[in-house]
């Protein structure tokens, strides 16, 4: 949804959008309830300049001070509710059996310790639900990516998520999914949990083994880079095309992470068979998309 969509919402929604959005998001550093002001489109300007070159893009601050402790206080209680099961994988989230051809960094597995509360489980009044249900906020996201529309995923599961790092886990080197990852960082861990990525590593059109293996054997270090991210932190970053990894958590809190799906058309939900791997169960609109699943690149994952 970008600036223009927004003339297709009445203006009692836009105003009780902004009033929400000023009590969360420090507006006067991302000035996002003020499209297509010239202040708005510089904001907009620069994080697509850290896209094109980083792949990463932080908006320190994002969100005010004074509700910090509003908002990890929110995502602890949902914490719990978490799926937790440890997993196998690859960098590619494909099965481990897979044919694949000898030294192929697809043969490299790791444990996953991280889990998933779903959106379901987040109650309707919590921070990231409002952030993520904002057509203002959707908007800006949409223009920081260069698309003309973004739409929250139809899928009550997967639409919305907190991601669970318990001490002593970590979320082994991957690729998402989508394009674009849209994620808020809302408690940090005692200590660990370092966000490292790869920018760029591959396009679309070449999945580039050779550095890919390089990273996931400990061989890449000079492809590395490394955020230390804080509470209140919002993120887009280029998860698709960059391989990327939570260090492993230490200490006694757990890193706890909202992240925002957004898609370029409505109505997506996820396949039934992630769903399951993710949240440990899944909804009949989960096997419709594993029948219907079109892919839009030819990259593994």
């Amino acid at each position: 949804m970008n600036s223009y969509a927004l003339d297709r919402i009445d203006k009692e929604t836009l105003m009780g959008d902004v009033c929400h959005l000023d009590a969360i998001v420090d507006l006067n550093t991302y000035p996002i309830a003020d499209p297509g002001s010239a202040q708005w489109r510089a904001c907009v300007k620069r994080i697509r300049a850290w896209l094109a070159d980083d792949g990463c893009s932080v908006l320190s601050g994002f969100v005010k001070p004074d509700i910090f402790d509003q908002l990890q206080d929110e995502s602890a209680s949902v914490a719990p509710a978490a799926y937790r099961k440890i997993e196998t994988v690859n960098a590619y989230n494909i099965a481990l059996d897979a044919p694949l051809p000898d030294g192929h960094p697809g043969l490299i597995q790791f444990e996953r310790g991280n889990a998933f509360a779903a959106r379901d489980q987040i109650p309707r009044d919590h921070i990231i639900q409002q952030l993520y249900s904002s057509p203002i906020f959707q908007s800006f996201i949409a223009a920081c990516c260069g698309i003309p529309v973004v739409y929250p995923m139809a899928d009550s599961l997967a639409g919305l998520v907190v991601n669970v790092l318990d001490p002593g886990r970590s979320h082994p080197w991957h690729f998402d999914t989508n394009a674009y990852t849209v994620s808020l960082l809302t408690q940090k861990a005692d200590k660990g949990g370092t966000f490292e990525y790869c920018p760029n590593i591959r396009t679309s059109g070449d999945e580039n083994l050779s550095a890919v293996k390089q990273v996931v054997t400990g061989d890449g270090g000079d492809l590395v880079r490394r955020l230390e991210l804080q509470l209140g932190d919002l993120q887009l970053f280029k998860g698709r095309f960059s391989l990327h990894r939570v260090a492993p958590v230490e200490g006694g809190r757990a890193r706890l992470t909202a992240i925002f799906a957004y898609c370029e058309q409505p109505g997506v939900n996820g396949s039934v068979s992630r769903t399951r791997q993710l949240f440990g169960r899944g909804l009949p609109a989960h096997e419709v998309a594993e029948r219907e699943l079109v892919r839009a690149d030819a990259l593994m994952d």
